[in-house]
């Protein structure tokens, strides 16, 4: 298990959709998120999952990195702050000591390149069913799927096909 687990923004919305920020512990210990996700999550305007992220955080299911996150010689290309951020902290603790929590493409692309790994949301759901968090990750999706929060059929089939769902 990775040392670091760091998550960008979209997995902490997503899993604050289906109820699953409480299995981050469980699947991970501690989940760090830079201040860049942190205020991008939680802007103060009732945005979808701030109350659950909010919560998460006071419960210290997440944690936010208090430490200076220094620039690193790689080329990090044109991402946004807080993909960028993630990317860092986990370049600064070595990217064979963290896992990054992160859906967008551009950004899972530079971090594998980097030597980085990756999960997404998907990733997370499949996670939680076989650690026995939850009964059906097919579920999960459904209920993700009633949302805009979306994310590939063929992401979705290959999760429900490894937790035996398909």
């Amino acid at each position: 298990m990775a040392r670091y687990v760091i998550s960008d923004a979209s997995p902490l919305i997503g899993l604050a959709i289906v109820d699953g920020l409480a299995w981050l512990p469980a699947l991970f210990g501690a989940v760090w998120i830079p201040p860049s996700v942190q205020r991008e999550v939680l802007p103060g305007v009732n945005a979808r999952g701030e109350p659950e992220i909010t919560a998460a955080i006071k419960s210290t299911a997440l944690r936010v990195w208090k430490k200076r996150i220094p620039v690193p010689t790689a080329n990090i290309g044109d991402l946004d702050e807080g993909e960028t951020d993630c990317i860092r902290i986990a370049l600064s603790e070595g990217a064979g000591n963290a896992i990054i929590l992160m859906d967008e493409r551009a950004g899972r692309a530079i971090a594998s390149e980097l030597g980085i790994q990756v999960a997404g949301t998907a990733a997370v759901i499949g996670f939680a069913r076989r650690h026995g968090l939850i009964e059906s990750a097919k579920a999960c999706f459904e209920r993700l799927h009633t949302s805009d929060f979306r994310i590939s059929a063929e992401v979705i089939q290959t999760v429900l096909r490894g937790v035996g769902e398909l």
